[in-house]
């Protein structure tokens, strides 16, 4: 019989396994490019180039990482308590309507007046859509996972509702709110670093940062933080140590829901200075595929969410460097690095760990029985 395997170190399971699972991707979206004619190297520079290759350039991944940083740590807060949140999408949108309203009505003060009550707003409305779904498997048992998708429709037909028929001003045919005035508009970072003219980054970059370290604290330096992982990993435990499931559940959730709700921040206040339709752009799904590349850590979660960032820019300026490619191929690519890094993670896990037992020497049974001995006497 083959002995047991055992787990592979720490530092391996974040960073060596995810970088073998990304390597599998890429190398499996080479060989599909290279099915269909192109050359994969040019396509692989062309990716880079157009996400790395300016200040314009990388201003826009770091512009695009920001709402994955969000949607990621939202997704990563509540899978510690063991609960799948895929409404990132719904919470984010929904946050919307409260950025809009604070920024509208606060729009003739300056923005850094305007911004942090915004922010309170959006955490205040995207916590509520999680805390409903939170509070529905908390007290009556329903699935978080088949609630949290049925709140992402409920929310896109709110915002379809209040966008056209309550915000919308009279004499606009296109569908979207008042504009915020330039006041109470969040300035681009490239206002003041020259490197970033002209893109979209803007200062909730800034708290898309505050929010990776403010998770990591919560998650490994405070009792809530213990409190939550002991019901990830056994309820049952939790529960019979005095934890009160149902309220680390909710408040979870909430969290989860306030976390995604930045996402508004960044669109509505930071880019588009009006609520329009569709804003997130799937933002919260990308989410749940940074969370699980980033193994749920804050760390990881920044390097995944750049990752991703970069695809989607690199995907923006492949079409137009490469005709023959168009940006779907960059979904593929993004699809099969979902595949190998989330659905397929364990691929590399068997192999990594009879590697790592075979290179740990094993004491020789007699200085095992000596020390035995020793210790017995």
């Amino acid at each position: 019989m083959s002995a047991a395997l055992k787990p592979i170190p720490r530092w391996a399971d974040i960073v060596l396994l995810p970088v073998l699972n990304l390597a599998l991707a890429f190398i499996v979206s080479g060989l599909v490019v290279l099915s269909i004619g192109q050359d994969p190297l040019a396509a692989l520079n062309a990716i880079t180039t157009g996400a790395f290759g300016s200040g314009y350039n990388f201003g826009y991944t770091l512009y695009y990482s920001t709402n994955f940083i969000f949607t990621g740590l939202a997704v990563a807060l509540a899978a510690h308590a063991g609960l799948f949140n895929i409404g990132g999408n719904g919470q984010a949108y929904i946050a919307g309507l409260g950025v809009i309203v604070v920024a509208l009505a606060m729009q003739s003060l300056p923005w850094w007046l305007t911004l942090p009550v915004a922010i309170l707003a959006a955490a205040a409305v995207g916590g509520l859509w999680g805390f409903i779904p939170g509070w529905l498997q908390a007290k009556r048992g329903s699935h978080i996972v088949i609630t949290t998708i049925m709140f992402n429709f409920i929310a896109s037909a709110i915002m379809v509702y209040m966008v056209v028929n309550v915000l919308k001003p009279a004499g606009i045919l296109a569908p979207e709110s008042a504009m915020i005035a330039p006041e109470g508009r969040m300035p681009k970072l490239g206002a003041f670093i020259p490197f970033f003219k002209n893109t979209d980054v803007n200062f909730t970059l800034l708290l898309a940062l505050v929010c990776l370290v403010g998770v990591y604290v919560l998650i490994w330096h405070t009792r809530f933080g213990f409190a939550m992982r002991a019901l990830g990993h056994n309820p049952t435990a939790s529960r019979y140590a005095g934890m009160s499931n149902s309220k680390i559940i909710m408040i979870v959730m909430t969290l989860s829901g306030a976390l995604a709700g930045m996402v508004a921040v960044n669109q509505v206040v930071g880019v588009q200075y009006r609520l329009v339709l569709d804003y997130v752009a799937d933002a919260g799904f990308v989410g749940i595929a940074v969370a699980l590349m980033g193994r749920n850590h804050p760390i990881g979660i920044l390097l995944a969410a750049l990752l991703f960032g970069a695809l989607y820019q690199g995907g923006n300026e492949l079409q137009y460097v490469i005709p023959g490619l168009s940006k779907e191929m960059v979904v593929v690519i993004q699809a099969l690095v979902i595949l190998f890094t989330g659905a397929m993670e364990g691929l590399f896990r068997p192999g990594l760990q009879r590697l790592f037992m075979a290179l740990t020497p094993r004491p020789k049974p007699g200085a095992v029985e000596a020390s035995s001995v020793k210790s017995g006497s």
